[in-house]
């Protein structure tokens, strides 16, 4: 693996602002959102109002994403999604989630989730995750992927192939009638071959309406897991595998989670609905 130095914090840019005519999600401006008491399965129309949502986040991500080089800070692919998003009528959902101050989650190396866009710089050999969530017609749409920096050594190279194929190997399990536990059972059962740590404390969720409903998707066989999946579910898959333990700490931020060990990790993500025979993708540019 790398033997770059690790991750510190850096220095946050000022709150970038949204145009005054970009609903907000209720949460913003509160210290947290009101508990969802709605259905985890979704009208046609909420879907398809999710697949507008989930299609800008990604086109967002992806324009962030073509300016990850060396050199280039975090802040710098913050700004690219922000405003990609506002310029498409939507509101960069986690912008005051719970107080977060930035637009997406920008996690690098050793970070699991939930890394604040500063002014760390990039550099050759780094992997950084992006998350980016875009809130538009009341609904969210939610993705993230992690991406190569420069020249990166073969061990982080296939930690990211593999837990993008992780992913791959997971919505293929979804099936309406099986329970949620099917989806951590594939992830974990794949990653063990690589003798990759899952992460069992941060998950995939329900989501529509509300960022976050409350239902938990697993990425480990979870015997608790037992959710049946209907039709028209909507919610988020989003393994994070480690190169090592699957035990974390949290910078006093409160917000950036990096491994125990400071071994490297990668995650990918999709939104998506239960579909008849499957799956259906909500969140495709």
């Amino acid at each position: 693996m790398s033997g770059q130095s690790l991750l510190v914090p850096g220095e946050l840019s000022p709150t970038r602002s949204v145009p005054g005519n970009i609903r907000r999600p209720e949460y913003v401006g509160k210290p947290a959102p009101t508990p969802y008491k709605g259905p985890e399965v979704q009208s046609a129309e909420t879907v398809e109002a999710m697949r507008r949502a989930g299609r800008i986040a990604a086109r967002a991500m992806e324009e962030a994403a073509k300016l990850i080089a060396p050199g280039v800070t975090t802040d710098e692919l913050d700004r690219v999604a922000h405003e990609y998003m506002c310029d498409h009528g939507a509101y960069p959902s986690t912008l005051g989630y719970r107080g977060f101050p930035k637009s997406l989650c920008a996690s690098v190396n050793e970070v699991i989730c939930h890394g604040i866009p500063d002014s760390t710089v990039l550099r050759d050999g780094d992997i950084v995750n992006l998350d980016v969530t875009a809130y538009i017609g009341g609904v969210h749409g939610d993705n993230n992927a992690t991406y190569l920096c420069g020249e990166v050594d073969e061990e982080s190279r296939l930690l990211v192939e593999r837990t993008r194929e992780a992913l791959n190997r997971a919505i293929k399990a979804v099936r309406p009638g099986r329970q949620v536990n099917i989806i951590g059972r594939v992830i974990e059962s794949y990653a063990k071959r690589f003798g990759y740590g899952v992460v069992r404390d941060f998950t995939g969720h329900g989501i529509n309406t509300s960022f976050h409903s409350g239902l938990i998707i697993p990425h480990y066989d979870s015997p608790h897991a037992t959710t049946v999946m209907e039709p028209g579910m909507t919610f988020t898959i989003e393994p994070m595998l480690t190169l090592g333990t699957h035990e974390y700490d949290m910078w006093d931020d409160g917000w950036t989670v990096v491994t125990k060990d400071r071994k490297r990790t990668a995650q990918f993500e999709h939104t998506l609905v239960v579909t008849e025979s499957g799956a259906d993708i909500l969140t495709l540019p």
